[in-house]
This record gives C-alpha cells, structure tokens and sequence, in this order.
C-alpha cells in the first residue's frame, strides 16, 4: 500500500514536490483513516529520517472548516505578546472547565508533581531526544507563535524557543509548573516577554481561532479527561497551515505481556500520575481527528517500561 506524505501550503510553510512519496512498512496498530478524492501536494521538505521508521499511514480525508467550539479570551495581560487574540467570551469559560475536568489537587501535590517531572524524565529525554530533533526542525523559521499543551516543566522549549522573534503560550492545568517553564524558557533563549504561561486543560485552550502557527503536545493526551475534545481545540486554534507536533504513549498490543500489565496498573497510574493513563489509543484519535494531513510513526522507550509504545509525528491543519 503506497501511503503519501502531504499537507496543505500557506505563506509560512514551504510548498511541496509532487513527485515524492514514502511507502509504509507497517500497519499493525491503527487503520487509515479514510481518503477524500482531493489530493493535496506532496511534501519533500518534512523530514523525519531514518533511524525513525514510518510505520504508520497518513491521512488526506479532511476539508475541516472552522469549528467553533470554546473561544476564550487571552487575559488583558496577555495581550501584548498576541495582540491579534481577541474574543468576546470572558476568560471565565476556560476557567470553569479546567475546574470541571481538572479538579483542584492539594497545594503539596501540585508541588511535588511539578518537581518530579522537572527532575525524574531527564533519561526519558535523552533517549526520546533524537526524534524530537527531527520533529521540531521543521518549525524552524516558519513558526512565529507556538502553542504547547501540557508545557510541563518545559522540556521542548529548547528545540524551538530559541528561534529569533518566535513567541511561546505554554498552557499546563497545575500552576506550580510555571516556575520550571520560565526557567526552561529562559535556558533556551527565550526573552521573558515572548513566554506566557496559562493555568488551562487542552479542552479549552484559551485562544482565539486560528491564532498560532503551531501546536505542541508530548505526553499530554494520555492525561486529559478528553482526547477528542482537545484535538478539536488544537484545530480550532492552530492557522490553515499550521502544525501539531506530537508524542504520545499508547496502549501496547492486545494479547502481550505488557498490555496484561499495563491493564493491571492503569487505575493506579491514573491516581499516582495525575491522571495519566496507560491503555488509550491515542494514535487513533490523532488520525481520526480531520487533519488535513497526519505523518505518524511509532517507537519504543527503554527509559519507561510501561509507557510503550510511543507515537509521534506531524498533523497539518
């Protein structure tokens, strides 16, 4: 099965050369989604090189339209850094669902869970640190303003952050991250008036419409209470043309051993991990979302044992 590798061309991304295309070498964990009859142009200068095989297909089947779904004003504050982000609702409305599907932690667990993320993921990093290269390269020059979900502790602002001119909205529902973003934000470059952190859930990212060049989420979808729901706001938000970089564990093959025990520990990972779950089918959703164009391939992590395996890739909206 030949499967192309596509995405639509806007102002800020390089247009493509219709005579390239990939082949598959697997598709044991997702189908493709299906194909519209309108084939967009072909890319040649996306690049994820081997050692990272393309396991996975990619998906030409949307011609989304603006969704209106929660639009929610950017405080006043936030202003100068999109002055562009303007909306009519009040910034109450991401606020009452980050309440709903995040509920308030203790100050103490807040606490903690941001310093062990900050500290422990750093083998996790190093092993996962070639994949992100290649990912976000393609960022470089063509992306202004970025949006990253689940920011965390910060870990992917030095692949992209240090870009002349590029402004950062970090987005995480535990406040107590902020501190090590702007930390990892400054360590990257990143003046301190081009980084905004937000206390917000990826299912109300508060962000007008169309608003940034590229989106960025690595292991965030496992936490949110909805994935389907997030990956509507990062459409609603991301430009025509733009991005979503993503990296995300997944649930292993039925039948393994490490499904049984993923099974197992799920429901004491989601209550010791904020909420992360190990068995979803996260890549699933990512293909079934209505992207324009979706390159996803899959790896293993020695690092983390029972979060494999790992899909991460590029979605065009």
């Amino acid at each position: 099965m030949n499967l192309y590798t596509s995405a639509p061309t806007s102002a800020i991304f390089p247009k493509f050369n219709a005579s390239q295309h990939v082949r598959s070498r697997s598709s044991s964990f997702y189908k493709c989604a299906p194909q519209s009859n309108l084939e967009s142009p072909k890319r040649s200068d996306l690049k994820i090189e081997p050692p990272f095989p393309r396991l996975l297909c990619q998906n030409h089947s949307c011609m989304c339209g603006r969704r209106q779904f929660i639009e929610a004003a950017a405080a006043t504050s936030l202003l100068p850094l999109f002055p562009s982000m303007a909306s009519s609702n009040p910034s109450s409305d991401y606020t009452d669902m980050l309440n709903r599907v995040h509920s308030p932690k203790p100050e103490w667990y807040e606490d903690f869970y941001a310093s062990f993320l900050a500290n422990s993921m750093k083998s996790y990093e190093e092993e996962i640190a070639d994949y992100k290269s290649q990912m976000f390269a393609n960022l470089s020059g063509k992306a202004q303003k970025v949006l990253e979900i689940g920011i965390g502790a910060g870990p992917n602002l030095k692949y992209y952050a240090g870009d002349e001119g590029v402004q950062v909205y970090g987005v995480d529902p535990n406040q107590k991250m902020e501190k090590y973003a702007r930390e990892a934000a400054q360590n990257a470059g990143l003046p301190p008036e081009n980084f905004v952190f937000k206390q917000a859930v990826g299912e109300a990212i508060p962000l007008p419409d169309a608003s940034v060049d590229a989106v960025v989420g690595t292991l965030v979808l496992c936490s949110v209470t909805n994935v389907d729901m997030t990956l509507k706001e990062v459409k609603r938000v991301l430009r025509p043309g733009g991005l979503y970089i993503f990296v995300e564990h997944v649930a292993a093959k039925e039948g393994t051993m490490l499904r049984f025990m993923q099974n197992v520990l799920d429901p004491l990972q989601q209550i010791a991990f904020d909420g992360c779950h190990l068995i979803r089918t996260t890549g699933s959703n990512i293909m079934g979302a209505g992207f324009s164009n979706v390159d996803l391939n899959m790896t293993s992590i020695s690092s983390f044992a029972f979060i494999n395996p790992q899909v991460y890739g590029i979605a065009y909206r």
